[in-house]
């Protein structure tokens, strides 16, 4: 596999809105899963603690009291939360990736995502743990496992949703 690295310049071509909203859900989803389900196994906390978590970031810190009750609006927060952010994190991938053509092969996608979902998992837990310090508990390998699959599969399902607007010619012909 050959990446031409010293083709992937800036360019002015717009992303596929609606792919790259439908590729956050389907990496938010992939991510929430896989998340939770090992947390759950490597720590030992409970299922609800990582929607706990996410929730309090909107309903402050009384969400994380009770970890082993299940609250419908705790679980619902959190929902909301969680896939607003994936889908705003996948339009940002987008347009990085379609910017600098790193949509180009599925490699360079890989390559691009895997990237992607480390840089957010060193904001999300060691730059936002300022604003909310219960993430700086939720520093570890299963987190940043969980956030580089997020870019992967977020990079990936966008390149192959998208529907990339037909080349024109400098001169306006196509």
């Amino acid at each position: 596999m050959e990446l031409h690295l010293d083709s992937h310049h800036f360019t002015h071509r717009q992303p596929d809105w609606r792919a790259a909203a439908l590729a956050g859900i389907i990496a938010g989803a992939i991510f929430l899963i896989l998340g939770v389900f090992l947390m759950t196994l490597v720590t030992g906390q409970s299922l609800t603690e990582p929607p706990r978590m996410i929730a309090a970031i909107i309903l402050g810190r009384g969400a994380l009291r009770s970890p082993h009750a299940f609250s419908v609006g705790i679980v619902l927060a959190a929902f909301i939360v969680h896939f607003a952010l994936a889908i705003v994190l996948a339009l940002i991938l987008s347009l990085i990736a379609v910017s600098f053509s790193l949509d180009s092969s599925v490699g360079m996608a890989t390559l691009a995502g895997a990237v992607f979902g480390g840089i957010v998992y060193i904001i999300n837990f060691y730059g936002m743990t300022q604003f909310f310090p219960w993430f700086a508990e939720a520093r570890n390998w299963v987190s940043a496992l969980a956030h580089i699959i997020f870019g992967i599969v977020a990079a990936n399902m966008y390149m192959r949703l998208e529907r990339r607007a037909p080349n024109v010619a400098k001169d306006g012909s196509s």
